[in-house]
């Protein structure tokens, strides 16, 4: 599992960086779309050390939320982090009318870089 777990996490980073690019290109749906993406893989990369995976979204927040932030693990900032960026990436996705603003982006990269870095010590640990 340590090996998915390192493939996970440098898939999270790689979406991070892509993120970046989109929102520097004014693209901010889509970067919002790529934080999104860089979080829910850097959780991934944490339930691959438990040789744990959902085939949904709600099944990987879900155990994240229960195993990791109600035991104190992580911080519960990260709990709010990871149902904010998964709503507004709904809302990009989904929404017709949603805009997407600079802001919007520029918070959603820094929290799902907050979040990567948060993981990857814990995975290195």
């Amino acid at each position: 599992m340590v090996d998915l777990s390192k493939y996970r996490l440098d898939s999270s980073r790689e979406r991070l960086n892509s993120a970046k690019l989109l929102m520097e290109a004014g693209q901010y749906r889509d970067s919002i779309g790529r934080s999104y993406y860089a979080i829910f893989t850097a959780v991934r990369a944490v339930l691959a050390k438990d040789g744990v995976d959902f085939s949904k979204h709600t099944g990987v927040i879900s155990y994240f939320q229960r195993e990791y932030i109600k035991t104190g693990i992580f911080d519960k900032k990260f709990s709010n982090y990871l149902q904010t960026a998964f709503q507004i990436r709904n809302n990009c996705d989904y929404d017709d009318f949603f805009i997407a603003s600079k802001d919007d982006a520029a918070e959603q990269y820094a929290r799902a870089e907050e979040f990567y870095i948060t993981i990857s010590k814990y995975l290195s640990k």
